[in-house]
C-alpha cells in the first residue's frame, strides 16, 4: 500500500510532465525494464501502465528495481530545492516571528510538502522546527550574558513567565541555569542512502543515523540524557566539517574520517566502537573476531548489541561487520543500506 505519497493520478501526471517539483516526493519504477527513476526523469516515459510507485529507494530496491543511470535517483535523495531554501531564509530572516499556512500559500509553498518534508527529513512539523530553532538561538543570548527577560521579548515571548516556561520545556531548566545545558545541534543532511540525521556539540559530531531508522527516537533519548542536553536545529562547524566529508566518501573520494567525534557509552560500548574503527575500509571483521580481540570470547552478543548500539553511522564503521563466513547480518539502516556501503568502499579502493 502506498503510504505518505499523492494519489496515483498525481504522481503519474507528474511523471509525465517530467515534474521537478517531485523529486524526492515519490520514484517511478519501470516494469518492463526494472529501473525506477525520479518523476522528472529525461527519458522516454513508459506507458502508464507499465509504472509502479514507491515513496522511498528502500522500497523500490526491495522491489527488485535498480536506479536509473540518466537520471540517478540515488544522488541527493530527497532534496527538496528551492522552495525549501525560501522556507528556511524566511525562519532565519525572522526566527522570532511565526509562519502560518497562510504564510506558506503566500511564499507558493503548499503546507502539504512542508509538513511531509519536515516530517520526513528533520523528523518533526515545520512549527516544531521554527520553534526549536527560537529556542537555541536564545540559549546562545543567555550564555553571552543577555538578560533574560530581554532575551525572551527579543525572541518573540511575550511574557517572562511563556518565554521561561518555554525554555524548560525545551532544555529541561530554568534560563538562569542556561551555562548548564549542553546544547546539542542538529541538522538533516542528504545522502545516496536517503536523508541523515546528524548532530554535533562544541566537541564533536555526536550522531549520524538514518532518517528513517525505527530506534533513531530511541538513540536520540539516549544521547539527550548522556550528554544531558537538548537537541535543537542549528549550525556547527563540525556538521559543516562531516556534511564535506560525507560528500567525498559517497563521491569515491575518501575512505577515512577525520571529523571529531564524540560517542559517549558504557566503557565496553567504547572499546567496541573504537575497535570499529580499525577495520580497514573494503574489509570486513566478524562479531567473533571483535570479541577475541577484545578478550571477550563468545561475546558476540554483546559486541553486536553494542554494534546496534553505535549512534554515529558509517564514521564509526558499524557495517564493516558481518556474521562468521561472510554472511551480511542486520543492520540498523537496513541490509540493503550495508551492502551499498561495502561496495562502495570497494569500488573506492580499486580506483584509488
Amino acid at each position: 500500500m502506498i503510504r505518505n505519497i499523492p494519489d496515483r493520478d498525481e504522481m503519474l501526471r507528474a511523471t509525465m510532465a517530467k515534474d521537478t517539483a517531485y523529486d524526492g516526493i515519490f520514484f517511478a519504477c519501470v516494469k518492463t525494464t526494472g529501473i525506477f527513476c525520479r518523476p522528472s526523469c529525461p527519458a522516454r516515459k513508459p506507458l502508464p501502465r507499465n509504472i509502479v510507485f514507491h515513496a522511498s529507494v528502500r522500497e523500490c530496491l526491495l522491489d527488485g528495481y535498480r536506479p536509473c543511470k540518466r537520471c540517478r535517483p540515488l544522488a541527493n535523495v530527497g532534496s527538496a530545492g528551492p522552495w525549501l531554501d525560501r522556507l528556511l531564509a524566511a525562519v532565519e530572516a525572522d526566527p522570532s516571528g511565526r509562519v502560518t499556512d497562510a504564510d506558506l500559500r503566500a511564499m507558493d509553498i503548499s503546507p502539504y510538502r512542508a509538513r511531509r518534508h519536515f516530517q520526513q527529513h528533520f523528523g518533526l512539523t515545520f512549527q516544531a522546527y521554527h520553534r526549536a530553532r527560537r529556542m537555541g538561538l536564545a540559549l546562545g543570548a543567555l550564555r553571552r550574558g543577555a538578560d533574560s527577560a530581554a532575551v525572551g521579548y527579543d525572541h518573540g515571548f511575550e511574557s517572562a513567565s511563556g518565554f521561561r516556561e518555554a525554555f524548560e520545556r525545551t532544555f529541561g531548566t530554568t534560563p538562569g541555569r542556561s551555562a548548564d545545558v549542553t546544547c546539542i545541534h542538529s541538522r538533516t543532511l542528504e545522502s545516496p542512502l536517503g536523508p541523515l540525521v546528524s548532530c554535533a556539540t562544541d566537541a564533536g559530531v555526536c550522531l549520524l543515523e538514518f532518517a528513517d531508522r525505527p530506534a533513531l527516537e530511541r538513540q536520540l533519548a539516549t544521547l539527550r540524557r548522556r550528554l544531558r542536553g537538548a537537541i535543537v536545529p542549528g549550525g556547527s562547524p563540525h556538521l559543516d566539517h562531516l556534511e564535506r566529508e560525507l560528500a567525498e566518501y559517497f563521491d569515491g573520494a575518501r575512505a577515512d574520517f577525520t571529523v571529531p567525534l564524540l560517542t559517549p557509552g558504557t566503557p565496553f560500548q567504547e572499546r567496541v566502537w573504537k575497535t570499529l574503527r580499525t577495520i580497514p575500509p573494503g574489509e570486513t571483521r566478524s562479531y567473533d573476531w571483535i570479541a577475541r580481540t577484545l578478550g571477550r570470547p563468545g561475546g558476540q552478543r554483546a559486541v553486536g548489541r553494542a554494534n546496534g548500539d553505535n549512534r554515529v553511522a558509517i564514521v564509526v564503521p558499524c557495517h564493516r561487520v558481518v556474521r562468521t563466513g561472510g554472511a551480511l547480518g542486520g543492520y540498523g539502516g537496513g541490509v540493503w543500506r550495508k551492502r551499498f556501503l561495502l561496495d562502495l568502499e570497494a569500488e573506492t579502493l580499486v580506483e584509488a
